[in-house]
């Protein structure tokens, strides 16, 4: 049985690769680097078929030291223990036990340990490897679709440097098609495609070099020529790219937030439909769309928190696909609000005065008096029934005397809160007056 097209078609050198210029071209450091065979440990992040490990296997095409390869998926503490001490034993001069071939006998030979999808060790796993990668046992080159920061331990990346890999443009996708079925390892001459049909292709890849070479095979089985109906009936949809528990989830989140922020509602709505058709939890998308709404309208518009709420409660009510509209309609109608911060400004302040400040007791003309000894303690003596003063507004002291003057809420002129500043301002000469 053949290998699948995307593993024939591997590159195996730096001409063939595709894309990711900044590190195959002649000129970069990290070719420069593996061409006199003095890489040092790296993270190659990025997302999927791109060529991360293609770039370790022409690593491994070009290096005099000895390659092991591991996928972290299947791998475990014992095959890293086992690497490293046959990395120790072949860099001792002379060996000579039988272990290695010949040719490792002769002279100390480095190791280059590759660890396909590096995130899935959890941190006893790469603490295992860790002083081996600093002591210089074990070359590393660590492959990852999540981000180094989060999902590799710090002491490991520090020892590292991390190369960032890009999704391919479409015209690097399309050479790769091309070259698929041009070359004798591929496809040559058991199939055409047609124009639309490679346009296609192209752009349901998404960037991801495997997955158009894992659709062209697909189509291929159906006959040639290659058609757009061919396509068509055989990929059925694209593969959004979306990691509901990975660094995609809070990019897009972050998108959705500041394009809601930013009031431009066809990139909410783009963002918003990027997120539901990836998978995630519409719930969550809920959840902080409600803190859209006081965050960033607030007041300017407080009819805003009443449509968040009522769309949580819609999807709640009608589940999905359905609600996928009541996320729609609040997105845009948040995103066409006056915006205002300053409840999330005043909050805030609030918050800096009580972690800063002494928590005094409350004045004790606010206090309730349930009881007789409360009364007798003076427990609500001296409060000022707002009611019983022109406007419905009293000016009496109420809070402690480190934060009296202290204001936290302060209205923009946006929205609804324009209203509201000009009540304020009429509060305050009130309560000067007092």
């Amino acid at each position: 049985m053949s290998a699948p097209l995307a593993s024939r078609m591997r590159p195996l050198t730096f001409a063939d690769f595709a894309g990711q210029p900044h590190l195959v071209a002649p000129d970069a450091a990290f070719r420069k680097a593996v061409e006199a065979d003095r890489l040092g440990s790296v993270i190659l992040w990025g997302p999927p078929g791109v060529g991360k490990t293609t770039l370790a296997e022409i690593v491994a095409q070009t290096t005099s030291k000895h390659f092991e390869r591991v996928s972290a998926v299947s791998a475990g503490v014992a095959d890293l223990r086992r690497i490293v001490e046959e990395a120790k034993f072949r860099a001792r001069p002379g060996n000579q036990s039988g272990l290695f071939s010949d040719a490792d006998a002769k002279a100390p030979l480095g190791t280059v340990l590759f660890i396909d999808e590096i995130h899935r060790f959890n941190k006893s796993q790469q603490d295992a490897i860790l002083p081996h990668v600093e002591d210089g046992t074990v070359t590393l080159i660590g492959a990852t679709t999540e981000n180094p920061s989060f999902e590799v331990n710090a002491a490991l990346l520090s020892r590292s440097r991390t190369y960032v890999l890009q999704a391919l443009e479409d015209e690097d996708i399309r050479g790769v098609v091309r070259r698929a079925l041009a070359d004798p390892r591929g496809l040559a001459g058991e199939v055409e495609i047609n124009p639309d049909a490679e346009d296609a292709l192209v752009n349901l890849a998404n960037g991801d070099a495997r997955s158009s070479l894992n659709m062209l095979e697909l189509c291929a089985g159906l006959g040639s020529p290659i058609t757009l109906e061919t396509v068509k009936s055989a990929i059925q949809q694209r593969n959004v790219l979306y990691d509901k528990d990975g660094e995609q989830h809070f990019d897009l989140i972050s998108a959705l937030h500041k394009c809601v922020r930013g009031s431009d509602p066809d990139s909410a709505l783009y963002w918003l439909a990027r997120m539901l058709e990836g998978g995630e939890d519409p719930m969550y998308l809920a959840r902080r769309i409600v803190r859209m709404a006081s965050e960033d309208i607030g007041l300017a518009e407080p009819r805003a928190l009443q449509l968040a709420m009522s769309a949580q409660q819609a999807v709640h009510f009608v589940g999905m696909p359905e609600g996928a509209l009541a996320l729609a309609q609040v997105v845009v109608y948040l995103s066409l609000c006056p915006k205002s911060n300053a409840l999330y400004l005043g909050y805030k302040a609030a918050v800096d005065d009580v972690q800063a400040t002494r928590n005094d007791p409350v004045p004790t003309h606010l206090r309730n008096a349930p009881t007789r000894l409360m009364k007798e303690l003076g427990y609500g003596e001296g409060y000022k029934y707002a009611h019983d003063f022109e406007e419905g507004v009293v000016a009496q002291v109420n809070r402690p005397d480190s934060v009296a003057d202290h204001a936290y809420y302060q209205p923009t002129p946006r929205g609804a809160e324009a209203k509201l500043q000009e009540r304020m301002a009429e509060i305050r000469r009130i309560y000067e007056k007092g």
